[in-house]
């Protein structure tokens, strides 16, 4: 069996058209435009190239992108003063901080001061929390992104086993409510898990996340199994850096159905579920229809 590729690339430029027009729908028809407000702190190289990428997409969509570009040194009540002042900004509809923050700075007290309604990272304890709960919440952008891709990919989700390698406040555990509200039955598995193989081989949808590379050989599938790799992972082969999941790409996909490559595969989602989650913040902001097809 040769899986399906599941492209994440063309599927992430299919949600920013999504986006792009709903923006020009309520500019056209409101006369505002949709902000999302993207804070750095630092100089990590990884977190610039995130957040350059973030304002450009932003700025393609027709959207406000206003970006923080703060120092190393910059304290805890800088940084949690700024936040109240974007909580407060009536432009912004959606903030986002860049993780990882320096040492001096209590990443968690930071998310939490972000207005709840504007979390569009969906990190935020209430978000949790609605979440798990089944409320309508803001919906961390990864999981959204796998959820949309699996939806266009399998259907009705309802009624599959669905098994989710690993259990980061990320990934792991939003994916798995959001597959349980899709009524899959859903088991997460970790590294203390007994049987990590049999576990994996009875599911109908595999998501990996684990941060391990290529841990996942085709070993762990059952045959047609639809599988999302989360992983990113920098390895060296021949001298050279690559990008590798955490499945072993040619291993799963001679037994699964269907499976994201790495790069683009879920990569390219994160960032247009971003956008599309700052324009369901500013139609919830102001009772409006939600974006159709963009959502949880």
């Amino acid at each position: 069996m040769t899986a399906q590729i599941i492209d994440g690339k063309n599927f992430a430029a299919r949600i920013r058209g999504r986006v792009a027009d709903h923006v020009a729908r309520l500019r056209d028809e409101r006369g505002v435009t949709p902000g999302l407000a993207v804070v750095l702190v630092g100089d990590d190289p990884a977190s610039q190239v995130y957040v350059r990428s973030k304002g450009k997409m932003t700025k393609e969509c027709g959207m406000e992108s206003f970006e923080y570009r703060l120092p190393e040194t910059t304290s805890e009540a800088e940084l949690l003063a700024l936040i109240a002042k974007l909580n407060a900004d009536g432009a912004v509809h959606g903030i986002l901080v860049q993780l990882p923050l320096p040492a001096q700075i209590d990443a968690e007290l930071v998310i939490n001061s972000i207005d709840p309604s504007k979390d569009v990272d969906g990190f935020h304890v209430s978000n949790v929390g609605r979440l798990a709960t089944g409320q309508r919440s803001m919906v961390p952008c990864t999981p959204l992104g796998c959820l949309l891709m699996l939806r266009e990919h399998c259907g009705s989700l309802s009624g599959l086993n669905a098994v989710v390698l690993g259990r980061s406040n990320i990934v792991g555990k939003p994916m798995a409510q959001l597959l349980l509200s899709e009524s899959c039955t859903v088991t997460i598995a970790h590294s203390r898990t007994r049987d990590l193989q049999d576990v994996a081989r009875r599911a109908d949808i595999l998501v990996a996340a684990v941060g391990r590379p290529e841990m996942v050989t085709g070993d762990y599938l059952k045959a047609g199994a639809t599988v999302i790799d989360v992983g990113i992972n920098r390895v060296e082969r021949d001298g050279k850096n690559r990008l590798v999941g955490d499945c072993h790409f040619e291993s799963c996909a001679s037994v699964a159905g269907a499976i994201t490559p790495v790069p683009g595969g879920v990569g390219p989602m994160t960032i247009a579920c971003l956008l599309a989650n700052t324009v369901t913040a500013y139609c919830r902001a102001h009772d409006l229809p939600e974006p159709e097809g963009l959502t949880a």
